[in-house]
């Protein structure tokens, strides 16, 4: 576990690294392995968001829960699939609500590869898990080093804009500071929880408006054709 891709955390975050729930959570990583499970996203995606998306260009942070537990669709972004993964539901409603806020046509891919380029933290709460069992990773650590990411953007950057989906995302964005960040907030996008108002709330559109009036170019959410 090192961050040697991600210099721009290194400062922040190396020293989360020596500290006891941090080695519990290795040894835990580790005896899983042993015991031949497997684990999602491959190890050399852990910090995939974290190599992605620099400290100093973090414009928008996405929270999600907990990785994608199936084979080949993980791969270190919350709520993004591999090129060739059918694109899951929540991120079917993520489109769906994209295109009549922005008018932009859902992709065929569900790749979010593009907007973490572009400054979007694709972050979740949980940064593995045990193929074909959700959340088998919870509690075991990953929350506090995440807790720890989400603070290190609250107090070092500037006019960020947090979307925060459904109770989990809610309670874990606490800390923020909404006089220093905007914070949005609406039910997940999951089928089960979209229609009590994900649909409709326009969090994409009104990031890009806050993000301009502070000087910041706007994301294009309109993902490349692959």
């Amino acid at each position: 576990m090192v961050l040697d891709k991600a210099p721009s955390w290194q400062a922040a975050l190396k020293d989360e690294f020596n500290a006891p729930y941090m080695q519990a959570l290795k040894n835990f990583l580790r005896t899983e392995k042993d015991a031949q499970k497997t684990i999602y996203p491959h190890s050399s995606n852990w910090f995939h968001t974290l190599e992605t998306t620099a400290l100093n260009d973090v414009k928008v942070v996405i929270l999600g829960q907990d990785p994608y537990h199936q084979a080949g669709q993980a791969h270190g972004l919350c709520f993004s699939v591999l090129p060739g993964i059918k694109t899951p539901p929540s991120l079917v409603n993520m489109y769906k609500e994209l295109e009549t806020d922005l008018n932009i046509t859902p992709a065929n891919h569900g790749y979010l590869e593009s907007w973490a380029k572009q400054g979007v933290l694709l972050l979740n709460a949980v940064l593995t898990v045990e193929d074909s069992k959700a959340n088998a990773h919870q509690g075991k650590g990953w929350e506090q080093f995440t807790d720890k990411i989400i603070e290190t953007v609250n107090t070092e950057c500037e006019h960020v804009v947090f979307l925060l989906w459904g109770s989990y995302s809610q309670k874990k964005g606490s800390i923020i500071d909404p006089s220093r960040h905007l914070v949005l907030k609406a039910p997940h996008p999951s089928p089960l929880s979209a229609y009590r108002g994900f649909f409709g709330c326009q969090h994409f559109s009104q990031a890009n408006k806050y993000l301009q009036t502070h000087n910041k170019a706007p994301i294009d959410w309109e993902l490349p054709v692959i």
